[in-house]
């Protein structure tokens, strides 16, 4: 009786009916890592928090966010978080609680003492006493402030920047947001390590003296974004390394730079790139694993003391660390990466110690077969395959080699990668979208979201989950272009008039018919003086092509299912003939686009479903997506534009066109001001066209005029008062919005 949770939710002094949904599952996790004490503890922040009358957003975050900080940090830190929340309700910076309480579990995992944990809570209180209206901005940039320093250089950064702009506070919340050059001054001077440009020009000597490479080192910086963790990496501009490393355990930040570089030239001597889609996710990384360890070898055949300084990076697993239920193939594979370059590994596993065998057999034969990783890595996964490896809840501990680079250089995919239907992944696993076993998975990734009442952004507010829409019948979308083959007649002329004509002349190429004659002038001299020439003396023509990519992104909440007065089809129904002439037209323009579809149950989910990619042929499996497409839940607009956008804008296109299709306002759940999520929309269309994307809304809505150009400017958004025209209407309106 003790247990049951509707004893605990007694104590729990908060009225809200989603608090009442989600309690069952936050009480078991609090129960999970929280002592009884801790758990009273929890009850007692959370309903104190409640108690400050700031809607039911507050107490939620609390139960879910404090749990997990005070595992970490301990228990003391649950009243701490409570009195905090208390303290900026109170100093007028309510608007950063919310923040303060989401970012608790990231901090503590920083941080990893109550000590300093309390440090932490003194700058927040400092900013919210001297710079309340730019709080929000330092929340917002923690994450990446205490990835690269120390709290004691965080307190440094703060009190400098709260000096700096004592008399000018209106311009503190640049500073805080890492916007002001002297903001990321101050955190460079702060930051510890080595830094790459202090050593640029002895690690390139390294590379050329001990491998005879004349490649480029070229600085990646996580230091102001940490969302993407980035490694070591191989293409042909270089050897991207970080721009600062820190000392890790007795090895020095410039011999985790020489560890780095040696490995890189050990990929660049003896790879040979495999193509990726002929192997899955698992045999993929354990081939990964095999060829790290061959290049290796041949580098300490040439540099024996390598071995100990790799060895010096080289995590070391040990057998059993990882729990049943977890997938453990990163696990396996990093014991067996250890048993491969450690003589004195101490692993007992029979399969592990036969695949070290086999290994050495094939080194002692020919170490130069670039084949030698793919026949052991198929041969031992073979070996050790089991159930688990499909699990979601992956065990990282101790798994990764911080020296390795992230094998982009060993494998080619047989896709453009900039395509958003292309998944990539620092490990170069499958793609979840494309691989049947996977079909099921999401892609989670979180948005931020705008927030107008406290004018800055809610950091990771929505949660998106992109999923490949479910098929329907692809014969379903040849009956509809069949149906209005009298519409796509006149379009068909249209089309052909907006086809590109003739043809451009390319220069300095090194193939061709033609000769270009300047440039093989000057080859000719340099010839003669002993200098070796540009070979590119040649031209060609290539036709003329538009430069455009397009995304197209369509409303399907539940409002869609409805039929509008005066029509004799659904929303939805209209909506997909529509979506499937202008997909006709699009392949028959040869203009890049891509389908999605969105729908949203609360900013906690935020369905993206992907219908058509850029690279992908307007054929059968796009018509069935097409086909497969459904109505449900609410709109939240804004997320949804935000993160098409995201991918559209990183298309190499001269113009980049998003046309939203929609029958309604941005609307959700969880939201009770219909003002939000209209400025929300606003601020994302507005971002978009900073980034180079231009936002159009066919809009359904016949009410639309009282708040569309608000949204999205006066001459971006057309509004059709009779919906059965909308298949004729919307090819129509995209010609002329690329003519």
């Amino acid at each position: 009786m003790a247990d049951d949770p509707s004893i605990y939710r007694g104590r729990l002094r908060c009225n809200f009916a989603r608090v009442d949904e989600v309690f069952p599952a936050c009480l078991a996790e609090a129960q999970r890592l929280l002592s009884p004490a801790g758990v009273d503890a929890w009850l007692e922040g959370a309903s104190a928090v409640c108690a400050l009358g700031r809607g039911q957003e507050l107490p939620l975050i609390f139960l879910e966010a404090v749990p997990p900080a005070a595992a970490r940090c301990g228990e003391a830190l649950i009243p701490e978080a409570a009195a905090m929340a208390r303290g900026l309700s109170a100093s007028g910076a309510a608007p950063a609680i919310a923040p303060y309480l989401a970012k608790l579990p990231a901090v503590a995992r920083r941080l990893e003492s109550f000590e300093a944990l309390q440090v932490y809570a003194d700058v927040v209180r400092s900013i919210a006493e001297q710079a309340p209206d730019a709080l929000i901005c330092f929340l917002d940039q923690v994450d990446t402030l205490l990835a690269q320093m120390s709290i004691g250089g965080v307190m440094n950064w703060v009190d400098y920047g709260l000096k700096s702009y004592r008399g000018q506070l209106h311009k503190a919340a640049d500073y805080f947001s890492l916007q002001a050059a002297d903001a990321r001054a101050a955190l460079m001077r702060e930051r510890h390590g080595t830094l790459l440009a202090d050593h640029e020009r002895e690690l390139g000597l390294t590379l050329r003296s001990f491998w005879a490479l004349e490649d480029e080192l070229a600085p990646y910086s996580q230091a102001f974004d940490i969302e993407r963790r980035s490694w070591p990496h191989l293409d042909r501009l270089g050897f991207h390394l970080p721009d600062a490393y820190e000392d890790l355990g007795p090895v020095k930040g410039i011999d985790r730079y020489r560890a780095a570089i040696a490995h890189l030239a050990a990929h660049r001597l003896w790879t040979r790139p495999l193509i990726a889609d002929n192997f899955n996710r698992y045999q993929q990384l354990i081939i990964e694993t095999f060829e790290d360890a061959r290049v290796e070898w041949l580098a300490m055949r040439r540099y024996p003391g390598l071995r100990r300084l790799w060895l010096a990076l080289h995590p070391r697993p040990r057998p059993g660390d990882c729990p049943p239920g977890h997938s453990c193939i990163r696990h396996l594979a990093a014991m067996l990466s250890l048993a491969l370059l450690d003589p004195q590994h101490g692993y007992e596993d029979p399969d592990l110690l036969a695949a070290v065998d086999r290994f050495h057999e094939k080194m002692a034969t020919d170490p130069e077969d670039g084949g030698i990783a793919v026949e052991l890595g198929v041969e031992h996964l073979t070996r050790i395959h089991h159930a688990d490896f499909r699990s979601p809840k992956v065990f990282f501990r101790d798994t990764e080699v911080s020296y390795r680079d992230d094998n982009r250089y060993l494998w080619i995919f047989l896709e453009d990668a900039d395509d958003e239907d292309e998944f990539h992944s620092d490990h170069h696993v499958a793609n979840p979208r494309t691989s049947a076993a996977n079909a099921a998975a999401p892609i989670v990734i979180h948005q931020p979201e705008w927030d107008y009442v406290a004018g800055s952004y809610r950091p990771d507010w929505v949660t998106v989950y992109e999923t490949l829409q479910a098929p329907g019948d692809p014969a379903l979308i040849d009956r509809l272009l069949a149906k209005h083959a009298a519409l796509a007649r006149p379009l068909q002329r249209l089309i052909d008039l907006m086809k590109p004509q003739g043809k451009k002349l390319v220069r300095r190429q090194e193939e061709g018919p033609e000769i270009d004659l300047d440039p093989a002038i000057d080859a000719l001299i340099d010839n003669r003086s002993g200098i070796s020439p540009d070979p590119r003396i040649h031209t060609r023509t290539e036709p003329y092509q538009r430069d455009i990519s397009v995304l197209v992104l369509l409303d399907l909440s539940e409002s869609v299912k409805q039929t509008p007065p005066g029509a004799e089809s659904t929303v939805l129904e209209l909506s997909r003939e529509a979506v499937s002439l202008l997909g006709w037209a699009l392949a028959a323009l040869g203009d890049p686009y891509a389908i999605a579809g969105f729908a949203s149950n609360s900013r906690h989910e935020l369905n993206y479903r992907h219908i058509k990619g850029y690279t992908e042929a307007w054929g059968e499996q796009s018509k069935a997506r097409l086909s497969g497409i459904e109505g449900g839940l609410s709109t939240r607009m804004g997320a949804a534009l935000r993160h098409a956008g995201r991918a559209l804008s990183g298309r190499g296109s001269e113009k980049k066109l998003l046309l939203l299709l929609t029958d309604g306002e941005p609307a959700d759940v969880d939201v009770e001001d219909g003002q939000y999520l209209h400025a929300d929309a606003r601020r994302a269309v507005e971002e978009l066209a900073a980034a180079g994307v231009f936002t159009f809304c066919f809009s359904l809505d016949p009410g639309a005029d009282a708040y569309v150009s608000a949204i999205f400017g006066a001459s971006r958004f057309m509004v059709l008062d009779r919906i059965e025209r909308l298949p004729e209407r919307l090819p129509r309106l995209y010609l002329e919005l690329t003519r």
